[in-house]
């Protein structure tokens, strides 16, 4: 009995195992196993991966894409329109007179000084005056005229004003006054120089007007012709 049954079970298990190798080969599973092993031992890229490579391979090749105005036209040479800018000559700016200055003399200064009181002397006494000896930052310099204090205080206006400047022959010229700092700025450089001042003359300002002077000037260099 125990022989029968044990044959019956061993029979069965035969069985079993033919069947269960009758339906792997029916599904084909060992051949997948197989493709499985091979896939896990040399992975293959994504198809997306793929084509993002492929098109990092190719930018370098592809032309960028211009506007349909300017495709016909040759592309920009950039280093050349840096190396034209780099080349061009650069405007040097020279402040006038600065190597041209002309220093009197202490005799030619006094002098001037000295005919400038006296045509001082000889104006109306009624209209204010003063004498003012000229200097390098008067006429070539930062063409800036300080003005006696108690005069200013005295006479000016205390606010920045426009005073007219009347030269001997009765031209006009006007210059700003800068009321807190008591002199003449803008304009004065022009009036300097188109009556060609120099350092040691002396120039007599008479006040005629509450922003009018009129203006005598002593030449320094007449000391070497008297």
């Amino acid at each position: 009995m125990g022989t029968t049954e044990t044959m019956s079970y061993e029979e069965q298990r035969r069985r079993r195992l033919e069947e269960n190798k009758k339906k792997l080969e029916q599904l084909n599973l060992p051949h997948l196993s197989v493709a499985l092993r091979g896939a896990v031992a040399s992975p293959k890229a994504s198809p997306a991966k793929q084509i993002k490579r492929k098109m990092s391979r190719d930018a370098s090749l592809t032309p960028v894409r211009r506007s349909v105005r300017v495709a016909g036209l040759p592309e920009p040479n950039y280093r050349e329109v840096a190396s034209d800018f780099v080349d061009r000559p650069r405007r040097v700016s020279k402040r006038r007179g600065l190597d041209d200055r002309v220093y009197a003399s202490d005799e030619a200064r006094e002098y001037a000084q000295t005919k400038a009181e006296e045509v001082e002397a000889g104006l109306d006494p009624k209209f204010p005056s003063f004498v003012k000896p000229m200097l390098q930052s008067h006429t070539t310099g930062g063409f800036w005229l300080g003005l006696p204090v108690i005069f200013c205080n005295k006479h000016l206006p205390k606010r920045d004003a426009t005073i007219t400047l009347i030269a001997e022959k009765g031209e006009e010229s006007d210059t700003i006054y800068l009321a807190h700092k008591r002199g003449l700025s803008g304009g004065w450089k022009g009036f300097s120089v188109k009556h060609e001042l120099v350092d040691g003359d002396a120039v007599v300002f008479q006040l005629i007007k509450t922003t009018t002077f009129k203006v005598y000037i002593v030449r320094a260099s007449e000391y070497d012709s008297s």
